[in-house]
């Protein structure tokens, strides 16, 4: 029998890094892809084989796609540039659309390689009206989502789709929606936001809402769709939408803090972010606020993974119990009393 090897790409951030340490705990083996002189390489599972390198760099992802003879290869591509700025950004396209294509090219290169998962996205997909659930497309316009980088997501997922269908690649996409939960070694957003509700840095919310889910859920949404998702098939890891103001109401009561004392209608918060963008912009310093941010609050964030459920087994906890095991992690790691 073959031996299996899964290539994860991204593997220093905070799902990669999930997703490795669950393939380590299973018995799988695991090559972690890395960029050369990230800090975040530290936070890569015991256990797992490191590749240094760029998804735009030929050369190194020829060494991380070679495997010993008899070897066979499973890639799960999570490695993007995630940023909130709507603005264009060439290296945001660079790297998440020209290194999704490269590794295209190399899992089409390597007859030892039997599947690509991509991690695209949840804002990958067009905005429903409100009232409606999104579910699955299967064709992705970048002209019909919001921000450089979900155009780059919607880029690559049909990019991938089009090699199913053109060149018949074996690979199927997840959509993650947005990311929480404990292990965050590097502090993402949504723990930022934690922390600072926690420590009373945040007197004032915003009246919206948004999807979030346990990184160990989607780490193995991820996992399972490398085990059991269809080629050309689409899935969504999501889970139930929450509104700000009852996200921070399960914070304080897990923590024992304070609430924001009040939420800001969407149209303050939209006004609020443009001044903060164009003083940003004379600074030269990044802004407090951007109106991407409030978008993604003010936004249809209802998805369908009932899909995902069926064929994937995938499954998601509750905002209380990832909300709990968070702030019981951040507590033991000191960063937060």
């Amino acid at each position: 029998m073959n031996e299996m090897i899964y290539i994860v790409t991204g593997a220093a951030g905070f799902l990669g890094g999930t997703v490795c340490r669950q393939l380590i705990e299973r018995g799988d083996r695991v090559r972690a892809f890395v960029l050369p002189n990230d800090p975040a390489a530290k936070y890569v599972p015991e256990g797992a084989e490191v590749i240094y390198g760029d998804l735009r760099d030929m050369e190194s992802l020829e060494k991380l796609f070679t495997v010993p003879e008899g070897t066979k290869s499973i890639v799960l591509h999570i490695a993007s540039i995630v940023t909130v700025d709507p603005g264009y950004d060439q290296k945001v396209i660079d790297v998440n659309v020209g290194g999704t294509k490269n590794i295209i090219d190399m899992c089409l290169a390597h007859p030892e390689c039997e599947k690509l998962v991509y991690c695209s996205s949840t804002g990958a997909i067009p905005e429903a009206p409100k009232g409606r659930r999104i579910s699955e497309v299967y064709f992705f316009d970048e002209d019909k989502v919001e921000g450089c980088y979900s155009m780059s997501k919607a880029l690559a997922t049909q990019a991938v789709l089009d090699a199913v269908r053109e060149r018949e690649l074996n690979a199927c996409v997840v959509h993650p929606s947005g990311i929480m939960g404990p292990e965050d070694l590097a502090v993402g957003e949504t723990t930022g936001t934690l922390i600072k509700i926690i420590g009373g840095e945040m007197p004032i919310g915003i009246n919206g809402t948004f999807d979030l889910c346990d990184v160990r859920d989607l780490a193995a949404g991820t996992i399972a769709a490398a085990d059991k998702g269809r080629q050309g098939e689409c899935y969504i890891l999501g889970n139930d939408a929450i509104s700000f103001k009852d996200f921070c109401r399960l914070v304080s009561e897990e923590a024992q803090c304070k609430a924001p004392k009040a939420f800001l209608p969407i149209a303050a918060a939209y006004l609020i972010a443009r001044l903060s963008e164009m003083s940003a912009k004379k600074k030269g310093k990044k802004p407090l606020m951007t109106t991407f941010s409030v978008y993604n609050l003010a936004r249809n964030n209802e998805f369908d993974s009932s899909k995902a459920k069926r064929e994937l087994g995938y499954q998601t906890r509750s905002y209380k119990e990832t909300i709990h095991d968070e702030i019981v992690w951040l507590k033991a790691s000191g960063k937060i009393a």
